[in-house]
Parts: C-alpha cells; structure tokens; sequence
C-alpha cells in the first residue's frame, strides 16, 4: 500500500511539472488547464469552446508540446474531405500494388483546429478514431499511435461558417471546457511575453509518451468506493428525470465522469476518488450531454446546461 502511494505521488509530481510547462504559455488559466490535464490523464478527447483569440489553440498546442510524441494540427476548413485526416490508398507503380498513405490523424496528440468550420460528413470521419482509437480504409482498419488524443477548438455556433457538432459526437468528448477572456494581470503577461516572442519558445517536452501512458495506467487503479459510485449514479439519474431536461446523460457519460475522477484524484497526490472529485468535474462532463428542453426557456443552451446541472448537484445528498 504505501508503495502504491509512493507511486502516486511520484504520477502527481510529472503532472505538476507539465501543467508547469503548459502554463508558460496559458497565463491566468490554471483552472481550466487542470481539468485538460485531467482530460489527457483519462484517456479523453478534449473539445474547448470559446470565441476566437481567447488561447483554445495555444493550450491545445502547448499541452502537445509539453509531452515528447507525436503530434499534429489541422486547421479545418469548409472544403476538408474525410480522406485529407485520415489518409488515403493510392496505387503504386513502383511496387505494383495499392498502399496506404496516412493521414495526420495517425499520430499521438491531433489539435483539430476550429473544427466545427468543416462539413458534417468530415465530421463524422473522426467517430471511429475518437471511439475505438483506430481508422478504417475500404475495408481495412488501422490502429492509430498510443496514446492518442484529440483536442479539438470550436467557435460557438453563431459564427458564420460553422457547422454544429452532432450529439453522438460531442458525446464521444470526455469534457468540454470554455477559455474565457483572460483578467487584467494575466493579460498583461501575455502581451509581455507575446512582445519578446518567449510565448511558445517557453514551452518543453516534459513528459514521455511512455511516462504517459504509465500515468494512465495508474489512473485506472486509483480507488472508487461504492458510496462515491452511488453519488455519481444519483447525478446521472437526476440529468435524465429532470424536468428542464430533454435529453439526460448516457452510459458513456457515466463512464467518462468515472474515469476522470480518478485522473483528478491522482493529478491531486491521491489514490482515492471523493465525491468532491465527482462534483468538480460534472459541469465539464455533461455539459455537452445534456439538452435543455427548449420549452421552459433561460439563458443559451450551454450555460443553460451548466446551469441545470448546478442545480442536480445542489439537490442530491453528499455522501459522508
């Protein structure tokens, strides 16, 4: 037992110092650069809302330089096919023979930039690798690099040219987390650093691909009793009883809000989930799950959700 704290101790030291490293580059942004943490640590795809020029890009790309792997953006675009992420099969004269070309999906971090600009169809081409971490060619699949992460930016739907994301694939997102306009001091920083050009050059590799992946590991062992599973099933029954609600959180959302509880008990030294973990990530969990039932009005869908869900988690009992 004290061995395995040791280890988890030891797992929360390396995240430290890459939340260290990312927040080089995000200033006055430890909250949400935490539960982005969180999100990698649990084996998640990352979606971060916001208007343009707030960070999304910056975060997305400083987390994937914080770690030595692979990595690729994607600025999405209206005329983007399907084949230009995940590759293509073209015929080689050569060899006589069909190959296939990868695409830059294949590859450990992908920041899929702004990627609600594209169609639904390229949309929907990132199902597969989001869900069961492989791509599939004319019949033939192919297992993408682990770990494999996918940190996609969004402009909030009202922007002109934007295609809204559908809800199996905004499920299919462990968390969605939105930036927000920096405070004054935090601004102030960025133009300083913005202004010496040390923004991005701050930025190193801190953690290993292999290191990661033995963190995520140690995330699936951390411990979950059965009065925090309790609580955690209570919030979701709530989300689909719930009169404001139309549509409530799935299986897949329990899941989710599972495994990032024990990523945040273990980023916080402990090898342990409380309730405290669960209630703190619910927001960013189910946010994008839920659906507000259009007949009771309120504030925009988002923050409607955030909303209701506050609620929930005021009206169900904390378990001691």
């Amino acid at each position: 037992m004290a061995n395995g704290r040791t280890l988890v101790l030891e797992a929360a030291e390396r995240v430290a110092a890459l939340e260290q490293s990312v927040g080089r580059a995000i200033r006055g942004k430890a909250d949400v650069l935490r539960l982005a943490v969180v999100c990698l640590l649990a084996r998640g795809h990352l979606l971060i809302e916001d208007v343009p020029g707030v960070g999304k890009t910056t975060l997305g790309h400083g987390l994937a330089r914080s770690l030595n792997s692979g990595f690729h953006r994607i600025q999405f675009t209206s005329d983007m096919l399907p084949s230009d992420v995940l590759g293509v099969t073209v015929y080689s004269s050569s060899r006589e023979a069909f190959e296939f070309k990868p695409g830059p999906i294949f590859t450990n971090i992908l920041l899929a930039d702004e990627i609600n600009r594209t169609t639904p169809k390229t949309q929907s081409a990132l199902l597969e690798a989001m869900n069961e971490r492989q791509v599939t060619i004319e019949g033939r699949s192919y297992p993408l690099p682990d770990p494999f992460m996918l940190i996609a930016t969004q402009n909030p739907v009202e922007y002109h040219g934007t295609y809204p994301l559908p809800e199996s694939q905004l499920d299919r997102f462990l968390m969605r987390l939105e930036m927000g306009y920096p405070d004054a001091a935090s601004e102030r920083e960025i133009l300083r650093s913005h202004a010496q050009n040390h923004s991005a050059d701050a930025v190193r590799p801190v953690v290993s691909a292999e290191e990661l992946l033995q963190i995520q590991r140690q995330v699936e062992e951390v411990q979950v009793d059965e009065a925090v599973v309790d609580y955690l099933m209570a919030i979701v029954e709530k989300t689909r009883t719930h009169e404001h609600l139309s549509l409530g959180a799935s299986p897949r959302g329990s899941i989710a809000l599972y495994r990032a509880a024990q990523a945040l008990a273990l980023v916080e030294g402990l090898d342990y989930v409380t309730p405290h973990h669960v209630k703190r990530l619910a927001g960013p969990v189910f946010a994008h799950r839920v659906a507000p039932d259009p007949r009771f009005g309120g504030p925009g869908t988002a923050n409607r959700s955030i909303q209701i869900i506050e609620e929930i988690l005021h009206s169900v009992p904390v378990p001691l």
